[in-house]
Parts: structure tokens; C-alpha cells; sequence
């Protein structure tokens, strides 16, 4: 979706120029992966963020777990956020781990995180949703860092008052430039926020939604040594599986799709403390949503459930 915002003009050769900065692998699961992806077709992604850091050490998790949303003729996308404690049965991954019930963002460990993590989860969330992808890509929100501060800032508006547990940073409340580090030290708070993880949930949604607006008014195609280094920047922040549909094919199909098309939805859950532990579960079922985003029919969701739909 950033790479279609940023090369409107001359999408095609510029797409399939930055095509070779993109890392390729086998991302998806065989049983979560979609047959044949059809671009005419409601789209369904899988986006995963990993919280590993330069230096961390500690296990590999997913930070952020997202199913992107693209109904038939591509002038919406829906971004669902997916707890990162919510609990599910994950499937044994072939290489050693068994399967069992477990937090979510778990599954991106026991797959060894990487690429074999990506499809251990991509596993667990169709077997959880009996949604098949189209394809996935593996995100380094770090590297968003450089592509954020290359767009000159992105505006993010703070609802609640909060102080990073990282950095010590304070956010105040109101609409604020943020550079990539503000920003990306922002959507990681959880702690003291009245929805926790569920309004770190909305602010990544945010973040993207900004970036997009920001690409947008960008005027990048005057200036052709900028873009290039955003789009190179953009490429290396992701690894991607496309099912097979060539990268240059898939942004021009999202060429239509305006910034302002982003829509925010939380998965229908709550939390409960389970053995002692702090876990996410599914409200009934997930409300409908999944059979929603399987029929191509989620807009008709989105406007019956206004509660889990976010601003963005």
C-alpha cells in the first residue's frame, strides 16, 4: 500500500525496479496459503511485525499481528488486529515443537520466529479463522523508523497522556510531528492506557494510516534522490510472499486505493485471567468477523458492529 501511494506516477517501472529490494521467501503455511490469487477478488494479507531489537535478547515474538483486508474492487482496506495474548491452539510445526494452547504471538517463537515462525502462525490463524492468505509479509518496524524520518515526520494525535516504559518519554494529549523513534516509541505503549493492549492495537493502526497520508502529500516524485531512497527503504524493511503475483502486478491493483480508505477494526475479545495468567479470548466466536472477511463481506460487518471498528 506504501509502495502504491509513493509511485502513482510510472507505478510499473518504479515497482518493478524496488522489486528486487524486497526479500522473497516462503511465508505462509501450505494449508493457510490461498490456492490462486485472484487481483479481481477480495485480497486477504497477513502482516507480521517482530519486537526483536539490535541487542535483545529473550525470545523472538511477533509484536504485531495483523490480517489486511482488501474488498473487491481495492477502494477500502480493513486492518484487523490480532491481540498479541490472545489464546489459541497452535499446530505442531513439523521441526520439534508439538503444538498446544498458547498465546498467539507465541506461535512466531515456537516456529523458530524469521520466516519459519511467519508460517507457524499463519498456521494458527487459519486454523483459528479458516481464513487463506494471499500472501504475508514480515515487517521491521525498526527500519520504518528511516522510512518515517525520510517522509520528513509523520502527525500522530494522542489521546490519553502516557509515558514510554522505554525511553521515558512523555506523550502528551493533542496532534503532534513525530519522527520515526517518537513514533515508533509510542505505538509500542501499552502500560497505564485505559484500553492497554487494545489502544496499542489502535495506535499501530494509526501509525500506518500516517504514513500513508504522509507518502501522499509528500510531493517524492520532484525530488527523484528522495524517493528513490524512501522506496529502497521501504523495500528492505520487508520480506514478502505474494503467492506467486508478481510485486509490480500487485501495487498497481492497489494503485486506487486512497489513504484515507483505511479502516481500523479490533477482533471482537476480552481479556481473562486464566492459571494466573493475563490471556485474550475470542467473544463469541469473533462476532462474525471471520465469516465476514471470508464472504467479502466485511464493510456490511463493519457498519453493524460500529463498537469494534476503530478511528483511524
Amino acid at each position: 500500500m506504501l509502495l502504491a501511494a509513493l509511485t502513482v506516477v510510472g507505478m510499473r517501472t518504479l515497482a518493478h525496479r524496488y522489486d528486487r529490494a524486497v526479500s522473497k521467501e516462503q511465508l505462509l503455511a501450505p494449508d493457510a496459503r490461498q490456492a490462486r490469487t485472484d487481483l479481481d477478488s477480495g485480497l486477504n494479507y497477513l502482516i507480521v511485525g517482530s519486537d526483536r531489537r539490535a541487542g535483545a535478547q529473550g525470545p523472538d515474538r511477533s509484536d504485531t499481528i495483523l490480517i489486511v483486508h482488501v474488498p473487491r474492487g481495492m477502494r477500502q482496506a480493513y486492518l484487523i488486529s490480532v491481540p498479541r495474548d490472545l489464546l489459541v491452539a497452535i499446530p505442531p510445526d513439523g521441526a520439534g515443537y508439538g503444538g498446544g494452547q498458547d498465546k498467539i504471538n507465541s506461535a512466531y517463537e515456537h516456529g523458530g520466529g524469521g520466516e519459519g515462525g511467519t508460517r507457524l502462525l499463519s498456521a494458527t490463524l487459519t486454523r483459528l479463522t479458516g481464513i487463506r492468505f494471499d500472501g504475508a509479509a514480515l515487517v521491521d518496524f525498526a527500519g520504518f523508523r528511516q522510512v518515517i524520518d525520510l517522509l520528513g515526520g509523520i502527525r500522530m494525535c494522542v489521546d490519553t497522556e502516557v509515558r514510554s516504559i522505554h525511553t521515558g518519554t512523555l506523550f502528551p494529549p493533542g496532534c503532534q510531528q513525530m519522527d520515526g523513534a517518537r513514533a515508533l516509541d509510542y505505538v509500542r505503549q501499552r502500560y497505564d492506557l485505559p484500553g492497554g493492549d487494545y489502544d496499542r492495537q489502535r495506535h499501530q493502526q494509526q501509525m500506518l494510516r500516517a504514513m500513508m497520508d504522509r507518502a501522499a502529500q509528500t510531493n517524492l516524485r520532484g525530488d527523484p534522490v528522495r524517493l528513490d531512497r524512501v522506496l529502497r527503504a521501504v523495500g528492505g524493511s520487508l520480506t514478502v510472499d505474494t503467492n506467486g503475483v508478481p510485486l509490480d502486478d500487485l501495487v498497481f491493483a492497489l494503485r486506487a486505493l486512497p489513504p484515507d480508505a483505511l479502516h481500523g477494526v479490533q477482533l471482537p475479545s476480552y481479556p481473562q485471567t486464566i492459571d494466573g495468567l493475563s490471556y485474550v479470548v475470542l467473544d463469541n466466536g469473533g462476532g462474525g468477523l471471520f465469516d465476514a472477511v471470508r464472504g467479502d463481506r466485511l464493510p456490511d460487518w463493519s457498519r453493524a458492529n460500529p463498537r469494534w471498528v476503530n478511528r483511524l
